[in-house]
């Protein structure tokens, strides 16, 4: 399922970062500097279940998803920074046959590539700081345009920092600009039996997210944060390849779902040194949206630094949500319902995701001014309960080039 993987990608580097600390009367010097970090990740994602929305909720989900991916940060002096992410995701599933134009085998290879552009800026002596991001995200039936601004406050001491962001993200949800013969959108994809007519009058969907987070040092062994959020989308927010059985009918009809969907995540976060080397990273979020879903996130991270270059951070994640008021499963819809799916991440369940990273951090200068900053390889199983499972490997590469200006 697309949503799955997605979701995994965007979340990966923000697993990846261990968090460090800096004494509250650590010196700080001016300095004209120049540094450029260069990170490299490459993912490989496997899943396979039984309850596929592309068939109504049943059938294989089985995926495999290849993912490398790069960042440039580029901070040409201590105010401005310049970051530049690009990356692949190439998906190999028993059903893309499905929704795609060109049917040639059981088996077929899609692709999303995604490019995104950063800038931001210390304002003076004030504490804030200001960003603009954009980029484009591309693949055979999905475009996403997004535009971004952000604005933080960090006070001199540096034990409270406010940030507030808004993403806005146009999606265009038609087929055809990666095809050969078209390479512009053509039409929304829908299951094979049903391209009879066209069932929506929209393609594009809207999504507002707003994010606030407040950070705050407790003391030399606790950090906290609490981030509240609020998400807004409007226009084709069903998948159009998937499909519902009633029953009242042999036949499959399109998914159907409101144009309007409201979410509210609610998050806290508490970082304890338990010990010099033993690091305890927790983290709770509860969710509500207006499509009937209300979810709990539980998650403990507990890095172990064996030396001062090599970190061990197992960690496990527990999650249960409810059902959406639109989800039934195969064959349990009527079609005096007004909205209808059998998408499965829509369903009441609960998962685990359990797995370890190790870091290697030898910060160590390789050539004048370039620095190897660090090696990390990370696991991760995930298992839900209605029988979906997945496996993830990742290795990210970190390197860095610093010099004083002048030199």
């Amino acid at each position: 399922m697309k949503k799955t993987y997605l979701i995994f990608g965007l979340a990966m580097k923000s697993l990846f970062t261990l968090a460090q600390t800096v004494p509250a009367d650590a010196a700080y010097k001016k300095q004209k500097l120049k540094e450029t970090d260069v990170q490299a990740i490459f993912s490989y994602y496997l899943q396979d279940g039984n309850h596929s929305a592309v068939t109504g909720g049943t059938g294989t989900e089985e995926l495999t998803v290849y993912a490398p991916e790069i960042t440039i940060t580029h901070k040409p002096d201590t105010l401005q920074a310049i970051s530049f992410n690009a990356g692949v995701d190439v998906i190999t599933s028993a059903s893309t046959d499905n929704i795609d134009f060109l049917r040639s085998s059981a088996s077929l290879v899609d692709a999303r590539t995604h490019v995104t552009l950063g800038y931001s800026r210390k304002l003076g002596r004030t504490g804030l700081t200001a960003g603009l991001n954009t980029g484009l995200s591309v693949e055979s039936d999905y475009t996403s345009l997004p535009v971004g601004l952000s604005v933080s406050h960090r006070t001199h001491d540096g034990n409270r920092e406010l940030q507030l962001s808004a993403q806005y993200f146009y999606d265009d949800l038609r087929w055809g600009r990666i095809d050969d013969d078209y390479y512009r959108p053509v039409s929304l994809v829908y299951p094979v039996e049903l391209r009879y007519k066209e069932w929506f009058d929209t393609y594009t969907r809207h999504s507002l997210n707003i994010n606030l987070a407040w950070f705050q040092v407790v003391n030399t062994r606790m950090n906290i944060a609490f981030t509240p959020g609020l998400i807004y989308q409007s226009g084709l927010l069903c998948t159009p390849f998937h499909r519902v059985y009633f029953q009242e009918s042999i036949f499959p009809w399109v998914e159907r779902l409101p144009d309007k969907r409201w979410k509210i995540p609610l998050g806290l976060q508490a970082n304890i040194f338990a010990t010099r080397r033993v690091m305890l990273r927790s983290y709770y979020r509860y969710y509500w949206d207006n499509f009937g879903i209300r979810s709990h996130t539980l998650s403990l991270e507990v890095p172990v630094k064996l030396s001062p270059q090599w970190t061990v951070a197992p960690h496990v994640r527990l999650y249960r949500q409810s059902a959406s008021s639109y989800f039934k499963p195969y064959k349990e819809h009527t079609k005096t319902e007004p909205y209808y799916t059998s998408d499965y991440d829509l369903s009441a369940f609960s998962s685990i995701k359990t797995g370890v990273t190790v870091r290697y951090a030898p910060q160590a200068e390789m050539i004048r001014h370039y620095f190897f900053n660090e090696a990390s390889v990370r696991y991760a199983w995930y298992k839900r309960s209605d029988g979906l499972y997945a496996h993830t490997f990742t290795l990210l590469m970190d390197f860095k080039r610093s010099k004083t200006k002048g030199n």
